[in-house]
């Protein structure tokens, strides 16, 4: 077994599975830690974010979805979801343009955003969801290191894999969403030497946006759209890392 590079300082990981063109809180989390591990070697999950995330419409936020493919009772792991239909990336960007048309940045992001769109050929669910996480990354000048976890899923229950592989990306803390506390054996973390620190989505500004009332979770193209450069100012990470590199 090769040896595992020497643990930072500090070092802030964040493990999850990919999310179709996630909600700001997602993006948070890429931006406040130093390494994020897209963790797709776990079985897909129906219903979830994982093909589908919401916009605003004039009749209410509305679901997107990516149709894939079922083996079995959807028992195949996320990074071997395939989509069954190839031409569900026009018909989404037909429906983001049509919706956000009138939207305050729509023209100033159009030409990015179609391409991200039609220049869209992967077959696998997680590497469409990657293209995606990076492409907004890149827009919101979100430079943190994107990794896969392994092929093979690490051995033990919930907490022992999330443990296993925040040692093999040497970290000292992990970060996770809120939702986690129910599940998650601090214990286990503490005996590893790894910090564990939950997300606190409450409390988010609102921002201009179309067809009220204001609703939270979104996918974040509903706020570049409306809100352009101003975007960082309605997110929490942005205020966060700034106080870091200060420190820093």
């Amino acid at each position: 077994m090769p040896d595992r590079p020497p643990r930072a300082l500090h070092k802030r990981v964040a493990v999850t599975q990919s999310n179709y063109v996630p909600w700001k809180g997602y993006f948070d989390m890429v931006n406040l830690v130093d390494e994020f591990v897209v963790y797709d070697s776990v079985q897909y999950t129906r219903r979830d974010w994982r093909n589908r995330n919401r916009i605003k419409t004039p009749q209410g936020s509305r679901w997107l979805t990516i149709p894939v493919e079922a083996k079995g009772n959807y028992l195949q792991r996320i990074a071997e979801t395939r989509v069954s239909d190839p031409h569900w990336a026009r018909r989404h960007w037909r429906t983001v343009s049509h919706n956000y048309a009138r939207a305050p940045f729509f023209d100033e992001h159009r030409v990015w955003l179609e391409e991200l769109y039609l220049g869209c050929n992967d077959v696998l669910l997680s590497a469409i969801n990657e293209r995606f996480l990076r492409g907004i990354c890149n827009l919101l000048g979100i430079t943190t290191p994107i990794s896969r976890s392994p092929d093979a899923e690490p051995g033990g229950e919930r907490t022992e894999r999330l443990v296993q592989l925040c040692e093999r990306a040497s970290a000292t803390e992990y970060v996770s969403g809120p939702a986690a506390r129910s599940y998650l054996d601090e214990d286990r973390f503490a005996r590893a030497g790894i910090a564990v620190t939950y997300l606190d989505y409450s409390g988010y500004p609102e921002y201009p946006q179309l067809f009220p009332p204001f609703e939270h979770e979104v996918s974040l193209l509903d706020l570049i759209l409306n809100t352009g450069p101003d975007a960082p100012r309605y997110m929490k990470s942005f205020a966060e890392s700034d106080v870091r590199d200060e420190a820093g």
